[in-house]
């Protein structure tokens, strides 16, 4: 438990949001807690305090976090009607943990700044198994005094915690490592199907590769959903498709050749054709199959 417990508003309690906010209340945190969705079990049953609108939560709150899937869903909850802006006072912290544009983000961070607040974004990795177990890596950008200052919250929900900048550039370095996740991913999911498609054991080609030099926590975590065939989310293949979208954008804008992220896009639409769209993203796997006309697990 922290010595200074910390007035934080928590706005999307999600597949990540509702552990991050479950984290936040056992480090002693006062939370103040609003979602569009169902509130998770152990939230409410927690001593976080459930608000009726983000404009509560910012009224209660010295720093407020957002957790939720698109641009324009921050956009929504920091400037709709009785959105964040509206219940702010000066001297209170913003923190956006989503995955959005980087341009956008440094025009929200403008507003904020105009009423007297601070802002970071802070945009995570590590998926919902480093939700659950707090060890997320979250990338920060905007002021280091601010960054300090919100510093318990982030040791509360993640290890490896850096502030890479100034304000967008932890959004920028978000859309980094789905570029560098999403070609992971489909590197795995090659080199599996090729492994049982030539006759051996998948599992056991996975867990020789461990070993040694292609190691990684895609292979780890996700290879093993590849193998079980499990596309429950996770992280949402129509998430990891719109994360995608902010860096083709981006560097069409910077005369930026990324042909392996393009090609990762579309294996990803391969598999919304599939139906695929909330699949948890290792499900890239089965656009590779199906053109392969071979699943892993096939004798």
């Amino acid at each position: 438990m922290t010595t200074q417990p910390l007035k934080i508003g928590f706005i999307g309690l999600g597949i990540m949001g509702g552990p991050m906010a479950g984290h936040l209340i056992r480090a002693g945190h006062q939370l103040f807690v609003y979602t569009r969705g169902k509130l998770p079990e152990d939230i409410a049953n927690s001593s976080a305090t459930q608000c009726l609108n983000a404009r509560g939560v910012a009224e209660r709150a010295d720093i407020v976090i957002t957790m939720v899937p698109d641009t324009p869903d921050v956009a929504d909850a920091l400037f709709g009607d009785n959105g964040v802006a509206s219940g702010l006072t000066p001297g209170k912290v913003v923190v956006d943990m989503s995955s959005i544009s980087p341009v956008e983000t440094k025009q929200f961070a403008q507003r904020i700044e105009a009423l007297g607040c601070d802002y970071l974004d802070a945009p995570v990795s590590g998926g919902d198994v480093g939700a659950r177990n707090a060890t997320l890596s979250i990338m920060v950008g905007g002021k280091p005094e601010v960054f300090e200052r919100v510093k318990p919250a982030f040791e509360a929900m993640g290890k490896n915690i850096t502030l890479v900048g100034g304000t967008g550039d932890g959004q920028t370095c978000k859309v980094a490592n789905q570029i560098v996740v999403a070609l992971t991913i489909q590197a795995v999911s090659e080199g599996l199907l090729f492994a049982a498609r030539a006759g051996a054991d998948a599992a056991k080609v996975r867990e020789a590769l461990l070993g040694g030099l292609a190691t990684s926590r895609i292979l780890d975590v996700l290879g093993d959903r590849m193998i079980r065939r499990t596309v429950e989310p996770g992280f949402r293949i129509a998430l990891h498709q719109k994360d995608l979208n902010l860096a083709l954008g981006t560097a069409k804008s910077l005369n930026l050749a990324l042909p392996g992220t393009a090609q990762a896009q579309q294996l990803f639409s391969a598999c919304v054709a599939q139906g695929g769209a909330a699949w948890d993203h290792s499900g890239m796997v089965r656009a590779l199959e199906r053109l392969s006309s071979f699943e892993i697990g096939e004798p």
